[in-house]
């Protein structure tokens, strides 16, 4: 595993090299370090639920409020709720379009976990890319989430091709999830 600071000049367009060679990277976000593959390739979500040791949904990141819009089937006036969630870097579950991702992440009724961190790398990541990186956090199924670039080292040197690294960060839950029903919110997590 190769590992990069998060404020290399370089770092996104290794990012980019890894995400499209088909590989895993892990990356800082506001709340927690994040694994990241392209969204759309069946092969590295592969991967990615293999090192989770699991398979279930798992959210994108967008890098604007106009990205999710383009990406859903939910008339832009009803999104408006959702966008002020979004913005709080939270993660909303919208209907999506068919063509924005792998099925296999998506939810049994075709939605997706968007979100748009406050941080700049994954933003900046995604929008060099043109589509969008998965985000879920650093561990395996039913385990703590890892927020230390040496401790993920250990765990997962030989699953991850790119670690960048921004140092530890401070123990969190993640982004709070909501779900969008009917125009309307609601908390799942």
């Amino acid at each position: 595993m190769k590992s990069i600071s998060v404020n290399d000049e370089n770092a996104i367009n290794l990012a980019s090299d890894v995400i499209l060679g088909g590989g895993v990277i892990v990356y800082p976000t506001d709340t927690l370090y994040g694994l990241g593959v392209d969204a759309r390739n069946k092969s590295a979500i592969n991967k990615l639920n293999g090192i989770k040791r699991r398979e279930a949904p798992i959210s994108v990141i967008t890098w604007s409020i106009e990205t999710l819009y383009s990406w859903s089937t939910v008339n832009h006036n009803k999104l408006e709720k959702a966008k002020k969630v979004l913005k709080e870097a939270n993660t909303i579950i919208v209907p999506i379009k068919n063509t924005i991702v792998h099925n296999s992440i998506l939810a049994e009724d075709g939605s997706l976990g968007i979100r748009m961190p406050h941080h700049h790398f994954p933003i900046n990541l995604c929008k060099n890319l043109g589509f969008p990186v998965t985000t879920t956090s650093v561990n395996r199924s039913g385990k703590n989430s890892l927020n230390d670039p040496e401790l993920i080292s250990d765990e997962f040197s030989k699953d991850i091709d790119l670690l960048i690294d921004a140092g530890k960060m401070p123990e969190s839950k993640g982004s709070s999830i909501y779900k969008l029903v009917n125009s309307q919110l609601t908390l799942i997590r």
